[in-house]
């Protein structure tokens, strides 16, 4: 009997850790909806030991809703809310297609970057850390689908601001990619015209522009 009711502690324990997870991240995604544009900085760090891959860049990406403009590695993304447009500058290349609504969860998925945790993970509380004064809570999402190319996510979360601090993803084959978001602006004076394709503006530069059928 006394198994028994140990066993129940540690269930009835471990379930509220895991809802102390998910509330702290709705806490999140409410902030993150209640902003009308976003403009974020991050570094970017892909290492797999065994394939001997350590590899450091940076991006930014702007955020209104669905609507976005990303730039990464030298190449620029945007979706105007119909169409994604993907422009490789360094192959003088536009390829442009439909949103795929059907694709796994990610995290470098611009339009959900910051809110891609919603759905598709259990959670779970992790390490709290101190970085520099604040004060980073981790959380663990595990993907309920068992097919997924991740094995973990870990989330870090400020708690005084409810902004995403560090996404660290570990997939099935160890490679580890981490996110750390440098710069976090919200509600700035933007155009709309920042998530607009100007298509004769790249065909006078002789980009090869390639459009869905």
């Amino acid at each position: 009997m006394k198994k028994v009711s140990v066993v129940i502690a540690l269930l009835i324990s471990t379930l509220g850790f895991s809802q102390d997870g998910k509330k702290l991240l709705d806490e999140v995604a409410k902030k993150v909806n209640s902003y009308h544009n976003i403009y974020v900085e991050f570094d970017h760090k892909l290492k797999n030991e065994a394939a001997k891959l350590d590899r450091t860049s940076r991006g930014n990406a702007t955020l209104k809703k669905d609507l976005y403009h990303f730039n990464y590695m030298g190449v620029e993304q945007l979706f105007d809310g119909q169409k994604v447009y993907l422009i490789i500058h360094e192959d003088e290349e536009v390829i442009i297609k439909k949103p795929n609504n059907n694709e796994d969860v990610t995290t470098l998925s611009p339009s959900k970057m910051l809110t891609f945790y919603e759905k598709g993970f259990t959670y779970e509380m992790d390490i709290l850390q101190n970085v520099k004064g604040r004060k980073i809570q981790y959380v663990k999402l595990t993907p309920i689908n068992s097919d997924s190319d991740l094995k973990q996510i870990l989330v870090g979360v400020d708690n005084r601001t409810k902004h995403i601090y560090k996404i660290i993803e570990t997939g099935i084959d160890d490679t580890v990619t981490t996110y750390t978001i440098s710069k976090f602006d919200t509600n700035q004076s933007i155009s709309d015209k920042l998530f607009t394709f100007d298509k004769d503006k790249f065909e006078s530069k002789g980009y090869d522009i390639t459009e869905p059928k």
